[in-house]
């Protein structure tokens, strides 16, 4: 018992700085994660009918993060191509908006200011984007209200056909 604790703890030391190491450009799969989350905060209840359900009812989040994964990586290589521009625009200018990564003097002080404009630029589009689903939803349920027999036949019947409408309305 003692033996696989010291084990344990020996593997988590070692873990440690390979953690540290890890690159902090965002990826898609993270930016779709963190698009789905500010869906889910806006959405609240009908999140779940936005984007469907498994058999257990369980799964909105995933099949959110994985429809929306494209767009990430679309959202990532616009963002990237902005902030390289930017850095070749005027390299002072972006290290000074972008910051340090804390280790002034040291070699490579600067060299996360590119994932941190990369970063920013990826939040800042997927609140952009989070916020228009009240107004799409709020669309499609007033759609659906007035009337109900082209909200079907658009749409389904489906207990999908609700998120069928907010994900068309939130594309245009």
């Amino acid at each position: 018992m003692r033996t696989m604790i010291l084990w344990l703890v020996a593997a988590a030391a070692l873990m440690a700085p390979v953690a540290a190491l890890a690159d902090t450009t965002p990826t898609a799969e993270n930016a779709a994660n963190q698009f789905c989350k500010q869906q889910q905060a806006t959405l609240k209840g009908d999140f779940a009918k936005t984007y469907g359900t498994n058999a257990n009812k369980a799964n909105a989040f995933g099949k959110c993060v994985s429809r929306n994964a494209q767009n990430a990586s679309s959202a990532l290589g616009n963002a990237a191509a902005a902030c390289k521009a930017e850095r070749a625009a005027n390299a002072a200018a972006f290290a000074a908006k972008y910051g340090t990564n804390g280790k002034d003097g040291s070699k490579g002080a600067d060299k996360n200011a590119l994932g941190k404009c990369i970063s920013g630029k990826v939040s800042q589009a997927a609140k952009t984007s989070g916020s228009k689903a009240p107004s799409a939803l709020k669309q499609c349920k007033a759609a659906r209200k007035t009337d109900a027999a082209a909200f079907t036949a658009k749409y389904g019947s489906g207990e999908n056909a609700l998120g069928k409408c907010v994900s068309a309305a939130a594309k245009a």
